[in-house]
């Protein structure tokens, strides 16, 4: 009988094969070629799925040769973990988002969608790269899309500044223009060419007016007894997020924390995928 932790190494190895472009290579070659891709995707998602640091989850592998043996390798041909830190840095962020995608797929997504933005607390740079790359906030500004009915997260958005929601809205909802029926969001995103964009594209936006005047406090209304209520399902994800994967991100660079928050929401849709399917 296949384990959980078994079953979900199978579903995140699949996922990153298809992430790679083209055949996957073989998982490990002795040499400067080293580790495929998908192989340090796969041990990525493995490390948010099982929670441990890089020198421990590397100990562990070496003690699951079930495990091993999906991701190709044996226990003696397990990476070190320094190889892992290096190559997650150099891996491009399209692979990345490809397992997003893929992970997506395994849901029948229901008719709404709904976008939201929090902070995501970080580990503090050295002063040296936060001066050099103007760093200087303590959280990564995080948007998440996310399908009401299952709770799927369709995408993910994250940036080192501040921008408003309604820049980045439109930047995450174009990306995903086929996925979307109803989007819901709060007011943050009250912006009249976001909603004129999204009825050209044949989506119904339920975003409520910041300031409304007797006609925006109809339409207020009216959005409030259609799917509006819906949106707190990103917050509750955003929730849900935090307390099975952890509330800070660890790596050191804006483009590594980036990564990290790709594959929690990757392993997320994965973990919960594994689970609704279980008999």
């Amino acid at each position: 009988m296949h384990t959980k932790t078994s079953r979900f190494t199978e579903k995140v190895v699949s996922l990153a094969q298809k992430a790679v472009v083209g055949s996957p290579a073989r998982a490990y070659r002795p040499g400067e070629e080293g580790y495929a891709d998908w192989v340090i995707l796969a041990i990525q998602g493995l490390k948010e799925y099982l929670g441990h640091p890089y020198r421990k989850l590397m100990d562990v592998l070496r003690e699951m040769p079930r495990v091993t043996k999906s991701l190709g390798l044996t226990p003696e041909t397990v990476p070190h973990f320094s190889t892992v830190c290096t190559r997650k840095q150099a891996i491009p962020m399209k692979r990345w988002r490809a397992i997003l995608n893929q992970s997506v797929e395994l849901y029948d997504l229901g008719d709404v969608q709904a976008i939201d933005a929090t902070g995501v607390d970080r580990v503090q740079a050295s002063q040296h790269y936060a001066k050099r790359t103007d760093y200087t906030f303590e959280a990564v500004k995080t948007t998440l899309l996310i399908d009401c009915e299952t709770s799927a997260i369709l995408d993910i958005h994250c940036s080192m500044k501040q921008p408003h929601d309604t820049q980045v809205g439109w930047q995450v909802l174009v990306r995903n223009l086929d996925e979307l029926t109803t989007v819901a969001a709060d007011k943050g995103y009250d912006w009249e060419e976001l909603r004129t964009r999204l009825r050209a594209e044949s989506i119904t936006p339920l975003i409520p007016q910041r300031d409304p005047g007797m006609r925006g406090w109809a339409r207020n209304l009216l959005i409030m007894d259609r799917a509006y209520h819906q949106r707190s399902n990103a917050e509750s994800v955003f929730f849900g997020l935090r307390r099975r994967y952890g509330d800070t991100l660890w790596s050191r660079t804006w483009f590594g924390q980036f990564r990290e928050l790709v594959m929690k929401s990757a392993v997320r849709n994965i973990e919960r995928a594994i689970e609704d399917s279980q008999p």
